[in-house]
C-alpha cells in the first residue's frame, strides 16, 4: 500500500468525527473543525503576524509533472483549510462517494520538506471522496474538483494529523498539489 494511503486510512478513524458537518468551498477557506491542543514546540514559535494564503504559498509545472511546493517564511501557517484550483479540469465536479484518482504531492510546512509523492511513484492514489477513509482535509478539500484540474490543498492539523505519526510532527499543516487524474462525469 502507499505511504500517504497508510498514514490517511491509520488517521481517518480517528479524524472522521472532526469532519462531520463541515463543508469546504473552492479558493476559500473552509470551517475548520475543533481546536488542537497547541504543543510546547507551537507555543514556542513566534507569530509573524499575519495567516498565509493560498497566493503566499508558490508551485510549479503544470497537470500530470511533479509540482514543486515553495512555502514562505514571512507568514504564519493558516488555521483554517485552504483550497485553490491552480488549473481547470473540465466535467462534472467530484461529490462524495465517488471514486476519484489523485495525484499528490505533499510538503510539511514546519519544515518545509516533500514528505510525500504519488508522482515520484508514479501511480495515482485511489480514494472515496466523504467516505471518511482519508484525512478531513481531503475529504473536504477535493469536493468540486473536476478532472484534468490542479489544486492546492492547505491543511491545519485539525483536518489532517492531530498528533502526528508516520513521519508527520504534531499539530502539522500540510501542503498538497493534487491533480485529479479521473473524477466520474456522473
Amino acid at each position: 500500500m502507499q505511504k500517504i494511503g497508510k498514514i490517511v486510512v491509520a488517521a481517518a478513524a480517528a479524524l472522521s468525527l472532526a469532519a462531520c458537518g463541515q463543508q469546504a468551498k473552492t479558493e476559500t477557506a473552509a470551517p475548520a473543525g475543533p481546536p488542537v491542543p497547541s504543543s510546547d514546540a507551537a507555543q514556542a514559535t513566534q507569530s509573524k503576524g499575519r495567516e498565509c494564503t493560498a497566493d503566499d504559498v508558490k508551485t510549479t509545472g503544470k497537470f500530470g509533472e511533479a509540482p514543486t511546493i515553495t512555502i514562505p517564511d514571512d507568514c504564519d501557517p493558516p488555521k483554517k483549510l485552504i483550497t485553490k484550483d491552480l488549473s481547470d479540469g473540465t466535467g462534472n465536479g467530484a461529490k462524495a462517494g465517488q471514486n476519484l484518482k489523485m495525484n499528490y504531492s505533499l510538503v510539511t510546512w514546519s519544515d518545509k520538506k516533500k514528505l510525500d509523492s504519488s508522482f515520484d511513484r508514479g501511480e495515482p492514489f485511489e480514494l472515496q471522496l466523504g467516505a471518511g477513509r482519508v484525512i478531513p482535509g481531503w475529504d473536504q478539500g477535493l469536493v468540486g474538483v473536476k478532472q484534468g484540474a490542479r489544486r492546492l490543498l492547505i491543511i491545519p492539523p485539525d483536518l489532517a494529523y492531530r498528533e502526528g505519526g508516520q513521519g508527520i510532527k504534531p499539530n502539522e499543516t500540510l501542503v498538497f498539489v493534487t491533480d485529479a487524474v479521473s473524477v466520474p462525469t456522473a
